[in-house]
């Protein structure tokens, strides 16, 4: 019995000694046959990395011109240019705006695959090819119309009528109409235009004596209007909503008449949206902050 006691309190004190951890010195050294094995590092000398060659451009695809259709959808139109890929996108413009019937270069925008074009960016800068098709916009705010004639300078020029007096008719310089002409001779209502008018005198000449010279007056037939009486009124619709003050006031209008803040804003977007043909973003923008309502997706 006591024997096997002894066997009992021996197995758990080595059970308990092995749960036990184990805490080493500071100068303690494993034993070499434990360490682990260094693994030999030849010096084996590496290769410089390759130098990178220079990208080179296939021959003439830096300056060859390229043919590009510029389609418009709504008005329908078609403009088919050969451009340098070099050029510009505003230069780029101005050439499609010397085509007939083109939109003016400032109001035109150009896509490609649905991504406005930069005016100070080059053609090659974007992913483009020869044949391509760029769409074409008109800014907002803008009226084109391709089937328009293209207008044409007016060559004419006024009708010069030459008449011999014998004794030159008194200048008027506060008349209206030809030169020595009454004043009471005017219809009412007439506006007072001058009409100009040059006397050539013919020096004397020896070789025919005794001969009657005549001065020659030249006298230029105007029809145009005096401006003076120009009584064209002049229409200040843009002028007024595109202040900021005009939708202030119809803010403050608004919300005198609507109880609830949900009318008060569909009131003034409907306003906004009706007259938004006649308005720039930048217009809209502008109203926008001072009135202090933002629309949806920042429009």
């Amino acid at each position: 019995m006591a024997e096997q006691a002894e066997r009992a309190f021996a197995r758990t004190f080595l059970n308990t000694l092995s749960t036990q951890p184990i805490a080493y010195a500071d100068d303690y050294q494993q034993a070499q046959e434990h360490s682990l094995k260094r693994v030999p590092v030849l010096p084996i000398a590496v290769p410089p990395p390759p130098k990178r060659k220079p990208q080179l451009e296939p021959s003439g695809s830096s300056s060859a011109s390229i043919s590009l259709t510029f389609k418009s959808l709504k008005p329908a139109a078609t403009f088919t240019l050969r451009v340098e890929p070099t050029d510009t996108i505003s230069a780029i413009k101005a050439q499609l705006a010397a085509q007939p019937s083109a939109p003016p270069a400032d109001v035109q925008r150009l896509l490609l695959k649905g991504k406005a074009l930069a005016d100070t960016k080059l053609l090659r800068e974007y992913t483009i090819k020869d044949g391509d098709t760029v769409n074409l916009m008109v800014k907002p705010g803008h009226q084109w119309d391709p089937t328009a004639p293209a207008p044409t300078q007016s060559t004419s020029t006024p009708d010069v009528t030459m008449a011999e007096h014998t004794t030159p008719p008194k200048s008027n310089p506060f008349g209206s109409g030809s030169l020595g002409e009454p004043s009471s001779s005017r219809p009412k209502g007439s506006k007072h235009q001058r009409i100009p008018s040059v006397v050539l005198s013919p020096s004397p000449s020896s070789d025919t004596p005794g001969a009657v010279e005549k001065d020659i007056v030249l006298t230029l037939d105007q029809d145009v209007p005096s401006p003076i009486g120009h009584s064209e009124t002049l229409s200040t619709y843009h002028d007024i909503v595109a202040d900021p003050g005009f939708w202030e006031r119809l803010y403050t209008f608004l919300r005198q008449e609507f109880k609830t803040e949900a009318d008060i804003n569909i009131a003034f977007e409907d306003f906004l949206c009706a007259t938004k043909g006649s308005l720039t973003p930048s217009e809209i923008a502008k109203i926008r902050d001072t009135v202090g309502v933002v629309g949806m997706g920042g429009t």
